[in-house]
């Protein structure tokens, strides 16, 4: 197929060398030109780790967003959530069809709701979009013509919002692993990052502060404190989900499907055990400031859209709104500013029934 894949991150060349690999025709976009020039004096990604080593070589590499998406059958998002009502504007502008398919690898929570939203505010019809609930690499661009992808994720949700069974299929044979769900409230509530990150980069401000980071935010900042608050934040979210009619896996299952638990743990309640055992993220150091993403992206896209559903749910969600509330004082923002508000998903002014209408709509 033709994609486009939008997005100058670690994520995006991954997605890159994935595709170009399995022999889909490329076009590869980025806003910086900065960002671009080393692949363009390269001429192509040079990848490493899981996918293997070599250079992906795709079609278009520009900065220029009419270029890279024309002729193309799909467009893959693989920016930050914060970017996608933008992108969502953007592709709307430069002419996306309506009846081509969008991917967001990944929406995380309420990803497909926001775009499709901001699609429609800019005067187009929403196309079909995808979303997956997680991005699917372990992955970070440590030259700067080079990705280095350490881990593969096994299995992620997806679903589809303004579109049909054809559009899963397209996405899952792009990404084989992409596991199909019932409806995009589906996919948004197994979210991961919204219950893994927020406790430890809460209760763990001071030492990030203090140490700029230096330790290491899967092992030493999972204490036993820090799972009991994860733990409970996760039986919030599978409430939730049941308000909506889902019954999902725990946050430890859904990481063992993924791929970031191990595969031989048995024991799903320990979740301090599990996390810290997970070989994918030993390594991973702590945010070094409170500008990481851990305190703006998982807050601002990930907890407040999560009590936003809650609120249509009916479901009480006292953990979240704690935790919601401090990172807020501590970092010293208004998440409603700019955030995944209902206003900024087009939900607001629906009820629980209306809304699982909406997502169910084909």
């Amino acid at each position: 197929m033709k994609v486009a894949v939008l997005g100058g991150g670690a994520g995006g060349a991954a997605a890159v060398a994935e595709l170009t690999r399995a022999g889909h025709t490329v076009s590869y976009w980025a806003r910086s030109e900065s960002t671009l020039a080393p692949f363009l004096e390269l001429g192509g990604i040079a990848y490493n780790g899981v996918l293997g080593t070599g250079i992906a070589r795709p079609r278009t590499i520009t900065s220029n967003l009419g270029a890279a998406i024309k002729d193309c059958e799909v467009a893959l998002v693989t920016l930050p959530t914060f970017s996608h009502a933008p992108m969502a504007k953007a592709l709307a502008e430069a002419g996306w069809p309506a009846d081509r398919l969008v991917v967001l690898n990944p929406g995380h929570t309420g990803g497909a709701l926001e775009f499709a939203h901001a699609f429609e505010t800019a005067g187009r019809t929403a196309p079909p979009v995808v979303e997956f609930s997680t991005l699917t690499y372990v992955a970070r661009k440590l030259k700067p013509d080079e990705v280095t992808v350490t881990g593969r994720a096994g299995q992620v949700r997806a679903a589809v919002l303004g579109g049909n069974e054809s559009h899963l299929t397209t996405a899952t044979m792009l990404f084989p692993g992409a596991s199909p769900v019932g409806d995009v409230l589906a996919s948004d509530l197994c979210n991961v990052n919204m219950v893994l990150h927020t406790p430890g980069a809460v209760l763990g401000v001071a030492w990030v502060e203090a140490t700029k980071g230096d330790f290491t935010f899967y092992v030493d900042a999972m204490t036993d404190g820090v799972a009991r608050v994860m733990e409970r934040l996760d039986r919030e979210r599978l409430a939730v989900a049941a308000a909506f009619g889902h019954t999902l896996p725990n946050l430890i299952e859904e990481m063992k499907l993924i791929g970031t638990v191990e595969a031989d743990v048995t024991d799903t309640t320990d979740y301090r055990a599990a996390i810290a055992g997970g070989i994918a993220n030993a390594k991973i150091k702590a945010p070094d400031s409170l500008e990481h993403r851990y305190y703006r992206e998982d807050f601002g896209h990930g907890l407040l859209p999560f009590r936003e559903l809650a609120q249509i749910a009916g479901v009480s969600v006292p953990v979240a709104d704690a935790l919601y509330a401090l990172a807020e004082a501590a970092v010293g923002i208004n998440y409603n500013t700019g955030g995944r508000t209902a206003e900024a998903m087009g939900i607001a002014s629906l009820s629980k029934d209306e809304l699982i209408r909406k997502v169910s709509a084909r």
